[in-house]
């Protein structure tokens, strides 16, 4: 996430050596069209995307994403690195990396990560290493971040980037919601409800926006856009050559 993303998240590095260090991804976005050329001559592959879906807490989005998951063969989720202490059932490289806050900093150090970001008193970030190798061996990879996380990778990763931003149908309803998981002292909803109206003022950075008032529904549509995002000719490598020998045919 060349191993496969699939094969990250479900073997991940405990010790996290493999992702202190990883070339820039913006490098590589900016060499689609020099890989382009130089695979003329080769079969049509496919470069893989980031699949980013962003939403206050409580309006779906990790639901989505676990749906999608479940959904799709073809792309896998992105494993964070936090301060976070784990929750009970949690696995680390699994769930999240769990890391002190030494070593959160010393990663940021080493230009470790694509994006962090500090959310409730707790930091958040993601490894570029494993997102760079499945790019580049055409799978694609889910994020579960906030619009200050999709930001920082848009800026890095701008041509790979999918942005879909999960609005919920009304605060009430977004309440109820968190109220429901019963996971949450009053103290942290009403925090959640009052970041909420900030995350949803991010909406317009994103390139889908829905609405999950219907959750099946939603995941429809939340599909539909990963199947466009794949057609699209400027991920399509090899498509170059290929045109080129079916017109001289």
């Amino acid at each position: 996430m060349i191993a496969p993303a699939s094969h990250i998240a479900k073997h991940p590095d405990k010790h996290l050596d493999a992702m202190r260090s990883s070339r820039p991804i913006a490098a590589m976005a900016d060499n689609i069209s020099s890989q382009n050329i130089d695979n003329d001559h080769r079969e049509l592959n496919r470069r893989g995307l980031l699949f980013v879906l962003s939403s206050p807490s409580g309006a779906g989005k990790s639901t989505l994403a676990h749906m999608l998951l479940k959904a799709d063969e073809e792309i896998a989720m992105s494993v964070s690195v936090t301060t976070r202490p784990k929750r009970p059932g949690e696995e680390h490289g699994k769930d999240y990396y769990f890391v002190s806050g030494d070593e959160f900093e010393e990663m940021v150090a080493d230009h470790s990560f694509l994006e962090y970001a500090t959310v409730f008193g707790n930091r958040y970030a993601t490894p570029a290493a494993p997102v760079n190798q499945s790019l580049e061996a055409g799978q694609d990879v889910l994020f579960d971040i906030d619009w200050q996380g999709t930001q920082q990778l848009y800026q890095r990763a701008g041509q790979d980037v999918v942005r879909v931003f999960i609005l919920p149908p009304s605060l009430d309803e977004l309440r109820n919601r968190l109220e429901s998981r019963n996971t949450d002292a009053p103290e942290i909803i009403e925090s959640r409800m009052q970041r909420a109206a900030s995350e949803i003022s991010h909406w317009d950075g994103y390139d889908y926006v829905l609405i999950n008032d219907d959750l099946d529904a939603c995941f429809a549509k939340v599909k539909q856009i990963l199947a466009t995002e794949r057609m699209r000719r400027s991920r399509q490598t090899g498509l170059i050559g290929f045109v080129r020998d079916l017109m001289a045919e």
